[in-house]
């Protein structure tokens, strides 16, 4: 049996937003993949803050930790999310990159908190709906039938886009 493709969520700490994502992927991805957090300068410990918001929703990441980032994470991804870290991030290829712009919870309030939490479950859900889209079109590397071309075209951007409200997007809701 084939192992789930992995999907990294990478911040500078490792302590708020990348956790936040790689955990609502965890619940909004229903197995189908694998969620990774890590950061090129861990903190020692989540945010509490992080913690508190997260547990209002039904997750807890009270037993977590900050991870530092590593070659062989980003290798074994089929997407990697840069939510910060800027160019610290390895490249390879037929790894997926997106830039997600949050701001980082560490001096905000948990109102902040739960405002930054909110839109990242929002891109969580979009991201879900367009791997699930890319997995049934061979675009996911290591995967069957994978191609690395999107159908109609070489555009390796086309498949990131969530569907247009109205269009059928299937309920991510755990």
């Amino acid at each position: 049996m084939a192992r789930p493709p992995e999907v990294l969520f990478v911040c500078v700490h490792n302590a708020g937003r990348s956790q936040i994502g790689a955990a609502l992927l965890d619940r909004h991805g229903r197995g189908l993949f694998r969620a990774r957090s890590a950061g090129t300068a861990p903190a020692p410990a989540i945010h509490p803050g992080v913690v508190t918001v997260m547990a209002e929703v039904g997750i807890d990441l009270s037993r977590e930790s900050p991870k530092r980032l590593t070659n062989e994470m980003v290798r074994d991804s089929i997407v990697v999310i840069n939510m910060g870290c800027g160019d610290a991030v390895p490249s390879y290829p037929d790894t997926r990159y997106l830039t997600w712009k949050l701001d980082d919870p560490a001096e905000c309030t948990l109102e902040e908190i739960r405002s930054i939490r909110d839109e990242i479950d929002a891109r969580v859900r979009a991201l879900v709906y367009s791997l699930g889209v890319a997995a049934r079109v061979g675009l996911l590397k290591n995967q069957p039938g994978y191609t690395g071309i999107p159908p109609g075209g070489t555009d390796p951007d086309a498949w990131r886009y969530p569907p247009p409200v109205g269009a059928g997007a299937p309920d991510a809701t755990a």
